[in-house]
């Protein structure tokens, strides 16, 4: 279910799909993701609202996706003979992340 959400970082109420719920001290803590701005933030309980049902009807302009079939690599380097390869890794790493981002913008 899409909610609104007020986000701190953008000064402005954002449609959002609530990720999790956690207890803090002080209340609740969302973890969400704003559906038009492919963004996730945390916002506390009492920044939540349920959204009118005819903006519940507008398309997000964002969707969650996965490169199909896109395996992290990592370059292993075997200081003993003195070799580099290039291999599988079990996450991306930063560089890698950041590389992709450039190319996406």
């Amino acid at each position: 279910q899409v909610y609104v959400v007020f986000s701190e970082e953008l000064k402005c109420w954002c449609r959002a799909l609530v990720q999790s719920v956690w207890c803090q001290a002080d209340g609740y803590q969302l973890s969400c993701f704003l559906v038009d701005y492919a963004k996730y933030c945390y916002v506390p309980s009492e920044s939540i609202r349920v959204l009118p049902g005819a903006f519940a009807k507008i398309p997000h302009r964002a969707k969650k996706c996965r490169l199909h079939c896109t395996k992290p690599l990592t370059l292993h380097i075997d200081y003993c003979e003195n070799t580099a390869k290039i291999g599988p890794a079990k996450r991306w790493d930063t560089a890698a992340i950041q590389h992709f981002r450039k190319l996406l913008e």
